[in-house]
C-alpha cells in the first residue's frame, strides 16, 4: 500500500490537455497521506478549474507570482521551501524549455527555481514535440541537473496522433512519489508521547518541578514524524520549538498530563513516556502567595498518578515505552521498572548527564535483551530507539491470537 504520510508535496499543473488527469492524481496523493498544495500557470486554469483543485487538495491553489494574499501567507519562496518534493504533471514543451534556461515569469517555473526539494516532471505532448531534437536537448539538461523525467507513455493522443507524448497515469505518478521516499516501519503509526518536566504548584509563583528539558521527547518526536508516523506530544512547560508535523498539546501538572494522555491515547499504537514526571505534589495549592515569616515551612506531599502504569494496564494497551533517569545503579533501577510496571521497552540513562545536554548515551532495556545505545546527540540517538520501538511494534503484531 502507498504510504506518504507527513509528506509535503507541490503539485505543478501546467496547460496541457492532460491537466485533467492531476484531480485523480491529487486525490491518490491525499488519500495515501500526502499534504498536498497546487500550484497552477494561468493556462492550466483554462483546462481544469482552480476550484476543483482547491477541494481535493484542501488547500488554496496558488496561481500568481504577485498575489498580495498569497505573499502574506505562502508565497513563493515560503512554498518552495515548504515542499519534499515538487512534482509537474503535465509538463509541456512549453514549461520544459522556460524550466530549462532558468526563466521566473510565473509562480511555478519561480518556485522550481528557488526549490532545493527533489523535482520531478511528467512531461505531456503532442508526438511530435516529444520528439523534436529541442525538447530532446532541454530534456537533457534538466536530467543533468538531478530533475527527474518521469514518462510519457505511448499511445493515442488527444490530436488522434499515436506515439510517445502522453502523460503517464496518474496511479504510476502516485507510487512514484511514494517509492521517492525511503519506506520506514513507522510509516502511518499513530505514536503518543510525553515530554519535558511537570510543575506542581506551591502557590502562584512557586512550584515542584526538575530539571527536564524535553529535548529527549522533542528529538524523538521530530524522528517519529520524520519517519512517517503520526506524532502527538503531550509537553511539559519547556523552552522548545514545536517539531515539524507533530500536533503539540501543552500542560503543567502531572494530572494535566494524565488527562491529556487519557483523552488522546485511544487508537495510539505506540506510548512513550518520556516526560520527568514529579512523583509529589503539594496536597493543596495556595490561592495566594505564602508570604514569608521568621518559621521554617512545611509541605504536606501526596503521591501524583504513575501516567506510565496507567497506560500499560489499559486493554487493549498500546506498545508502552519508558524512560528512567537515574543517578546510580542504573540498569538495574531501569530493569526494576520494566517489570514492576509492565513495560515493552525502557530507556535508563544517567539523569545528570542528560538533563539539558544535546548528548546522550541510553541503556535500552526489554524482556529479551539489554543494549547500549550511543553516546550520540539525542537526535542520532532517538533514530536507534525508535528502531527498537519498532521492532516491539512488530514483534507484537506478528504474535499470534491466543
Amino acid at each position: 500500500m502507498m504510504s506518504l504520510n507527513n509528506k509535503r508535496i507541490l503539485l505543478g499543473i501546467t496547460g496541457g490537455i492532460a491537466a485533467y488527469k492531476s484531480a485523480e492524481l491529487t486525490r491518490m496523493l491525499v488519500k495515501a497521506g500526502a499534504e498536498i498544495h497546487v500550484a497552477m500557470t494561468p493556462s492550466a486554469t483554462e483546462f481544469i478549474t482552480p476550484l476543483t483543485m482547491q477541494a481535493l487538495s484542501g488547500h488554496r491553489v496558488h496561481l500568481d507570482l504577485l498575489d498580495a494574499d498569497a505573499e502574506a501567507g505562502m508565497g513563493h519562496i515560503e512554498l518552495a521551501r515548504w515542499a519534499d518534493l515538487i512534482v509537474i504533471a503535465p509538463a509541456t514543451a512549453d514549461f520544459i524549455a522556460r524550466v530549462t534556461h532558468g526563466q521566473a515569469d510565473d509562480l511555478l517555473t519561480t518556485v522550481v527555481l528557488a526549490s532545493i526539494a527533489p523535482i520531478a516532471i511528467a512531461p505531456a505532448m503532442n508526438q511530435a514535440m516529444w520528439g523534436d531534437d529541442i525538447t530532446q536537448t532541454n530534456l537533457k539538461a534538466l536530467k543533468s541537473r538531478s530533475i527527474h523525467i518521469w514518462g510519457p507513455a505511448f499511445g493515442e493522443q488527444a490530436c488522434g496522433d499515436i506515439g510517445p507524448g502522453r502523460m503517464i497515469e496518474p496511479q504510476e505518478i502516485a507510487e512514484r512519489c511514494s517509492g521517492f521516499f525511503e519506506n520506514t516501519r513507522l510509516n502511518g503509526i499513530k505514536i503518543l508521547m510525553t515530554g519535558g518536566p511537570t510543575r506542581e504548584a506551591i502557590d502562584p509563583v512557586r512550584f515542584i518541578s526538575n530539571h527536564s528539558s524535553g529535548k529527549m521527547a522533542f528529538a524523538l518526536a521530530t524522528e517519529a514524524a520524520a519517519a512517517g508516523a503520526q506524532v502527538t506530544l503531550i509537553s511539559g512547560p519547556v523552552h522548545l520549538t514545536t517539531p515539524d508535523r507533530v500536533s503539540r498539546i501543552d500542560v503543567e501538572s502531572a494530572e494535566q498530563m494524565l488527562s491529556a494522555v487519557m483523552d488522546h491515547i485511544e487508537g495510539a499504537d505506540i506510548f512513550i513516556g518520556v516526560a520527568a514526571v514529579a512523583d509529589y505534589r503539594p496536597v493543596t495549592a495556595e490561592k495566594q502567595k505564602i508570604k514569608k515569616t521568621k518559621n521554617d515551612m512545611t509541605l504536606t506531599l501526596v503521591k501524583n498518578p504513575d501516567i506510565i502504569s496507567t497506560v500499560a494496564t489499559l486493554s487493549p494497551a498500546p506498545i508502552v515505552v519508558g524512560f528512567a533517569a537515574e543517578t546510580e545503579n542504573i540498569d538495574v533501577n531501569g530493569r526494576d521498572k520494566l517489570e514492576n510496571k509492565g513495560l515493552d521497552l525502557l530507556f535508563a540513562n544517567q539523569a545528570t548527564e542528560t538533563f539539558n545536554n544535546d548528548e546522550v548515551s541510553i541503556i535500552a532495556l526489554s524482556s529479551q535483551s539489554q543494549q547500549t545505545l550511543g553516546p550520540g546527540s539525542k537526535l542520532s540517538v532517538a533514530r536507534l530507539m525508535l528502531d527498537l520501538i519498532a521492532d516491539q511494534l512488530e514483534r507484537k503484531t506478528n504474535q499470534p491470537e491466543s
